[in-house]
């Protein structure tokens, strides 16, 4: 749960993996540690076919997910390891004085590796509704196998005709450089969105991703100021090599999570809103869930559409990522206290008495209580202990007001409320839409944070499937459903 701390070193390790390798290749280039020639064809040869069939075997893999969950993103995915397997291949193949003689196809290989990888890599971490991935989505089903039999040609082109092709002039410049400014600007691209989501879910493979670029970045640079057969040239193919490595960690870690390749790729790049609840819920948070269900599967279903109504609002007022998955954790259980609560006060048709009602106010206190002994972090607790709190300090437990409740807890008593009035209870009918607005609106600045509110009322008028999604998509009737989503 201690994601909120994470967020000053999770992105450490990453930088630190791109710095030292390219400080490293620095400093054998100036001469600060000795940069002797290593002429070993055969040995190169070994290495870039073990980098060539770690991606195709990641390339297959994904494919076939990806034509399996008709999701153009991760068909991306697949195009940018087959690029890498195909164009490495050939840059295997023609290996000075292996098979053929030198010519300046292993280094035009190389480049076309590189940014061929880049381009498709990053278009998995452009948003689905991209004027360019729609369109390429479109003919997902053809993608793979097309550019698979335009790369293969390419390759049969360049061993029959090597000079020929090793006559394209990408590695000289300016165009070896203008080639590196746009690997560079896609990798950044790249990491910068897949580094973003990840702060959010968590998930391995987005991690791997980060990493991956980072070394594509320092892979080209060195493709581009290496010297041929030098030990500083060698260190592009052990980048390459260990870069396929970790993502076939991070897939069989995605895998982990979801149980299966396809749901792993798809919790990946869901746009869902309540799969991307789901796939990001912390193994604690999912022990607490089902727990819940036991005691009231009413519950479950009002928890989820507070999580879905909150984390909407938390974005209209543009929290990080960070906060994102705290109000993420803490709005699913705000309610965990009530496990103690006795049934016959929580399913009580009437109106609760004086001693009921005080029972039931002790929620908060105890759902934090239980909660911070199963290490739940300080933005979690506030939402569980604070959600009841009033803007003008008159709810409870603790009598807070104004800004000295939580951002998170005033986000939630917000959506807490909504979904209470416009919900079937044993007592009353759901209340409409527009009735459960004025009440809001009545009480910004009493009840809640008036910053809040018309945040919640602008959102709902510019997109109205805000609050109509979750209404419909998570009933109480199919709280198993929910369940076992996890």
């Amino acid at each position: 749960m201690g994601d909120i701390k994470m967020k000053k070193t999770s992105f450490i390790g990453p930088l630190i993996s791109v710095a030292i390798p390219f400080i490293l290749f620095e400093c054998f280039k100036s001469g600060i540690i000795s940069d002797p020639y290593l002429i070993m064809p055969r040995g190169h040869f070994y290495i870039v076919s073990v980098v060539a069939l770690l991606s195709v075997i990641v390339a297959i893999a994904i494919g076939i997910a990806a034509k399996r969950l008709r999701n153009i993103k991760v068909s991306f995915l697949s195009l940018s390891f087959t690029s890498l397997a195909l164009m490495f291949t050939l840059h295997g193949v023609s290996t000075p004085h292996f098979l053929l003689p030198a010519t300046n196809l292993p280094g035009i290989a190389a480049q076309l590796s590189m940014l061929l990888a880049s381009i498709w890599l990053c278009f998995s971490s452009l948003p689905s509704d991209h004027m360019l991935v729609e369109k390429l989505s479109k003919r997902q089903n053809l993608l793979l196998p097309i550019w698979i039999v335009v790369l293969s040609i390419f390759e049969m082109m360049s061993l029959i005709f090597p000079h020929m092709i090793s006559s394209i002039p990408l590695t000289v410049k300016p165009i070896n450089w203008i080639a590196t400014a746009i690997v560079l600007l896609l990798n950044i691209i790249t990491i910068n969105r897949y580094y973003q989501t990840y702060r959010f879910s968590r998930f391995p493979l987005q991690i791997s991703i980060v990493y991956i670029a980072g070394w594509f970045i320092v892979s080209q640079l060195i493709i581009v100021m290496g010297e041929l057969w030098k030990l500083s040239w060698w260190m592009y193919h052990v980048l390459l090599l260990a870069s396929m490595i970790v993502m076939i960690i991070g897939l069989v870690k995605q895998y982990a999570v979801r149980g299966s390749l396809e749901g792993a790729l798809r919790a990946l790049f869901t746009n869902d809103p309540f799969e991307r609840i789901t796939n990001s819920t912390s193994p604690s948070v999912k022990a607490l869930i089902i727990a819940i269900e036991k005691k009231d599967t009413y519950t479950v279903g009002h928890t989820f559409r507070v999580t879905m109504y909150a984390l909407k609002l938390a974005e209209e007022l543009h929290l990080t990522p960070e906060q994102l998955r705290a109000l993420a954790q803490g709005a699913l259980v705000h309610d965990v206290g009530k496990i103690s609560i006795p049934d016959s006060v929580i399913n009580k048709p009437g109106k609760l008495s004086t001693e009921e009602r005080r029972e039931i106010e002790k929620h908060p206190v105890k759902g934090y209580e239980m909660c911070r002994a199963l290490g739940f972090m300080k933005e979690e607790l506030s939402i569980i202990r604070s959600h009841h709190e009033k803007w003008d300090g008159s709810g409870y437990p603790d009598k807070l007001q104004g800004e000295e409740i939580s951002l998170l807890a005033r986000i939630v008593a917000v959506a807490d409320v909504y979904d209470a009035l416009t919900s079937e209870r044993s007592y009353r009918k759901a209340w409409t839409h527009s009735k459960a607005m004025d009440l809001l609106i009545e009480q910004k600045g009493i009840h809640f944070d008036p910053k809040c509110v018309d945040a919640w009322v602008n959102l709902c008028v510019r997109n109205p499937a805000v609050h109509q999604y979750p209404s419909s998509t998570v009933n109480n009737e199919n709280t198993g459903a929910i369940i076992s989503s996890f």
